[in-house]
């Protein structure tokens, strides 16, 4: 008998499976119209022994008529989905967006909360979110052509991963994920203009689970593989220990162009003001990197306001609930290796290991692609060893990635779980659960308690790691096969001092207090290094010895740059030894200047200007050591300081006062003349720089057709919380609630990042109610409003 559709993709399996789990039943048959009355006879609640009859009855309908073709399973194998009922899930969620249009979601169970994410995701940012999920699902080159197949093959095995594991998720996080997806769909449902006529909706559960699978950077992967294609790469036969360096010259971050990171602080009772612990969270990514800030509430399981990332459900890397709260920034987290395996040469695609001829696994990709207007195809072979993916075949070798995160899946569930978690302990359960591959974390919570963890996915290595050359493998041992416990990372609770903190640096200077010593701990993991940034937080940090939470707002708006009080002087002295009278007057500016950012203050563009050219041309000579004592462990707080070559830095000055006027109209010109946010109808000054010139304030800039410079990334999104009850917070997102230019929500909030000021944080139902300026059930009332609502 010829299996029906829905078997042939895994079905058959799972109704077997489930005669004594009708839950699994019940998914299995979602997608076949003709079994709908099985789902109510169950639902309806069928005896025991009454289930392998309706099992039967339920594959002879399935034999006889098959599947409804919208809604067969999508390759990759696990029973298809048909997302909840909209109209049911818009009952069962109200949304009240607040001032500046941030929505707060009180769902009655995770399913409503998924729908809700998922319709004002695509009200707030368009088609972005589709787009996302059909890429996650390896889908795009049908839409596209030919250009998207690269990401398509990329992403189709990923896809497949996402529905073979799905139903080990847990159910909330199901739940989540299902309700997304149909969010999502209802919104493309109502608004198809808004849309190109083929992202049609259809989503599942499984192309939400799909976007948190972990896959390798593939710009990674492509650059190992040129390197070994071109030659550039061969095995490290004799290695040295020591910790991973990243690229560029020794002092690159006081150099480099533009950086992406944040900062993050937790404060004890006995440095705040009112004896409650005060979090608080600063990324510094692009203005497009889709921060979105929500209010989620499912009564008795959770009531978290934070940071969700555009895209999914439960990208969460920040925020608070009544108990607890946390924060991230990005560490350095060297967790990939590359392995040479001997080519097997008696046996073509297979490759030695432990003395045995192993042979090279070979999965077919096939991708649908349009072309003109029609489909055609194309098959790649995906190759594979048991220690993970082939890069390259060269050199009589095989090489093969490897890294612990590959295929990872529950990455939204851990995020879940976070922030539900109610004491440090719970947290801590799901940080154990170790799907978030790196990042720093600083923790917070109503019990005092203030925590720091260099949170990764790291491999227990048998060697040393291998950086930029693959290292050979013959044998079991000469292989990581294990990763480091989460609890033997390194973490401090509660050190002396009463804080912990963290700015993209190593994990050694959480605490200056109780530094932890890189000896205890493996070579490979981060390097020592404390950055001008970091300094700066400190010195803020030590500043008081108390702070209240608008003490901690005022000092995250700090426009002091630390690199002008480190070298300015050393500068000023060696111009004035060169002894040219035209150089005075921008001298003398120099000399007065107060070593700020601020939007009025006069100097710091022509200092900025200066580093700039002074920076590059030491760049260009080779070491790229820009100061006199560069950072030392030793001295991590006064380091660096000085200018390794006065002489050229005085030669350099006049070059700098004239690119000054040549750009701006004057040497003299303010900082905030300059420097802007635009961002609608807005166009104010701005204070705020770059990380590699000691500013605590992080704003990267882009170029004007102008002249200006307009804010593009750096500070966008803060939030500072204080863990009284109930907890009192501030927070801004520069670039507003919506990428759409027609929103009121896309530029509402860029004057007042501009300012450095921040809004107060409606947390009690009593707040979201007095500043309420809608409500609505998402999909069912959308564009109906309370009366006096706007």
């Amino acid at each position: 008998m010829q299996l029906p559709p829905c078997a042939a993709n895994g079905v058959t399996r799972d109704l077997i499976e489930a005669v004594w789990f009708p839950r699994r039943l019940l998914t299995a048959l979602r997608g076949c119209r003709i079994a709908r009355w099985y789902n109510r006879a169950m639902l309806d609640g069928a005896t025991l022994p009454t289930r392998p009859i309706l099992l039967a009855t339920g594959l002879l309908a399935l034999t006889l008529h098959g599947c409804s073709p919208a809604l067969r399973s999508r390759p990759g194998g696990g029973a298809p989905l048909r997302p909840a009922p909209a109209e049911t899930l818009a009952m069962q969620v109200e949304v009240i967006r607040t001032e500046y249009g941030v929505p707060h979601i009180y769902a009655e169970n995770f399913k409503a909360l998924g729908y809700a994410l998922g319709y004002l995701q695509l009200e707030d940012y368009g088609r972005s979110i589709p787009m996302g999920m059909i890429r996650a699902r390896g889908e795009l080159a049908r839409h596209l052509g030919a250009s998207a197949l690269a990401s398509d093959f990329e992403n189709r095995p990923y896809y497949r991963k996402a529905r073979e594991i799905y139903f080990q998720l847990a159910s909330d996080t199901r739940d989540v994920y299902e309700g997304f997806a149909a969010g999502v769909n209802r919104y493309i449902q109502q608004h198809p203009g808004e849309f190109p006529e083929w992202m049609e909706g259809g989503f599942t559960g499984y192309d939400v689970a799909a976007l948190y699978v972990y896959r390798p950077n593939p710009r990674q992967v492509d650059r190992w593989t040129r390197r070994i294609e071109e030659a550039q790469v061969a095995p490290l036969l004799e290695m040295t220990d020591g910790r991973p360096k990243r690229s560029g010259p020794a002092d690159g971050q006081y150099a480099a162009a533009s950086e992406e990171g944040s900062s993050a602080w937790a404060l004890a009772p006995e440095r705040t003001t009112s004896n409650a612990a005060i979090l608080m969270r600063n990324p510094h990514l692009g203005w497009t990197a889709g921060y979105w800030e929500v209010h989620v509430i499912v009564p008795g399981r959770l009531d978290f306001y934070g940071d969700f990332r555009i895209g999914g459900p439960l990208g969460i890397i920040g925020g608070f609930n009544r108990r607890l709260g946390f924060a991230t920034t990005n560490n350095s987290v060297e967790n990939t290796e590359v392995y040479a395996l001997e080519a097997d040469p008696a046996r073509p695609g297979y490759y030695l290991f432990d003395g045995t001829s192993m042979p090279i696994r070979r999965e077919s990709v096939t991708v649908a692609y349009k072309d003109g207007s029609g489909l055609a195809e194309r098959t790649r072979e995906r190759l594979s060893t048991h220690l993970g993916p082939v890069l390259a075949q060269e050199h009589g070798l095989v090489y093969v990635i490897r890294t612990p995160q590959d295929g990872e899946f529950r990455a939204g569930e851990q995020f879940l779980r976070l922030i539900q978690a109610t004491s440090l302990e719970e947290w801590k359960d799901a940080m154990r659960l170790a799907a978030h591959p790196g990042s720093n974390f600083i923790y917070a919570d109503a019990e005092g308690n203030v925590f720091y963890v260099w949170n990764a996915v790291i491999p227990l290595r048998p060697h040393p790691m291998g950086g930029a050359l693959a290292i050979p493998a013959r044998r079991s041992g000469e292989v990581w096969t294990e990763i480091h416990d989460w609890d033997s990372l390194p973490q401090l609770l509660n050190p002396e001092g009463g804080y912990v903190r963290n700015e993209n640096d190593g994990p050694w200077f959480a605490n200056m207090h109780m530094p932890l010593d890189p000896a205890d701990y493996p070579a490979y993991f981060e390097e020592n290094e404390f950055g001008l940034r970091s300094q700066h937080s400190v010195l803020l940090i030590e500043s008081r010895p108390r702070f209240s939470l608008e003490d901690v707002v005022e000092l995250k708006h700090s426009y002091r740059m630390l690199l002008a009080e480190r070298i300015k002087n050393d500068l000023i002295r060696a111009v004035r030894a060169l002894g040219e009278p035209a150089s005075q007057p921008a001298l003398d500016l120099l000399d007065e200047w107060d070593n700020t950012v601020a939007p009025e203050s006069r100097g710091a563009v022509l200092f900025a200007e200066w580093w700039r050219l002074y920076t590059q041309a030491l760049a260009g000579e080779g070491d790229g050591e820009f100061f006199a004592e560069p950072w030392s462990p030793e001295a991590p707080m006064t380091t660096p300081r000085g200018l390794a070559d006065p002489a050229l830095a005085a030669r350099l000055f006049p070059d700098a006062v004239a690119s000054t006027a040549t750009q701006f109209g004057a040497w003299d010109v303010a900082w905030g003349e300059v420097h802007r946010v635009r961002r609608g109808a807005v166009d104010e000054p701005v204070g705020g720089c770059a990380s590699r010139l000691g500013c605590f304030r992080v704003l990267n800039f882009r170029t004007d057709p102008d002249g200006k410079r307009r804010v593009s990334g750096g500070d966008g999104w803060v939030i500072a919380v204080e863990f009284t009850d109930p907890p009192r917070a501030y927070s801004v997102l520069g670039y507003g609630q919506s990428s759409k230019d027609t929103s009121p929500h896309h530029a509402d909030q860029a004057n007042m990042f501009a300012r450095g000021q921040m809004k107060p944080v409606a947390y009690t139902r009593e707040s979201v109610e007095r500043t309420a300026i809608r409500r609505y059930r998402p999909g069912l009332d959308a564009d109906a409003s309370s009366a006096g609502m706007d």
